[in-house]
């Protein structure tokens, strides 16, 4: 009879070493980040950190298995981008008298 591993040498040997792939300022935007990552297939995982821990500052760090960390990054970046682009177009839009401009004596 074969000798059956132990629950846990199997889960050991599935744990993949989980690298931080960004900070988040608050909880909101650490859930915001872990869900846009969830959708892109990239298991992620969210924790408070503190001083103690690998010399880094006090923060919500958002954590992905080390194979994963290149892709978190592009995909962080692009949706940070995005956001950019939309905050720029909403800022130009307020700019200037919107009914003024459309509706002027000129029709």
């Amino acid at each position: 009879m074969a000798k059956r591993p132990r629950k846990t040498e199997k889960s050991q040997a599935d744990v993949q070493e989980l690298v931080i792939v960004a900070f988040a300022e608050d909880w909101e935007q650490a859930k915001d980040y872990e869900t846009l990552l969830k959708t892109n297939d990239i298991p992620t995982i969210v924790r408070e950190q503190d001083e103690s821990e690998q010399g880094e500052t006090k923060g919500i760090a958002v954590m992905v298995p080390e194979d994963f960390l290149d892709e978190a990054h592009v995909v962080i970046e692009s949706q940070d981008a995005y956001d950019d682009f939309y905050d720029f177009a909403l800022e130009d839009e307020g700019e200037g008298d919107f009914d003024s401009d459309l509706f002027g004596d000129d029709f």
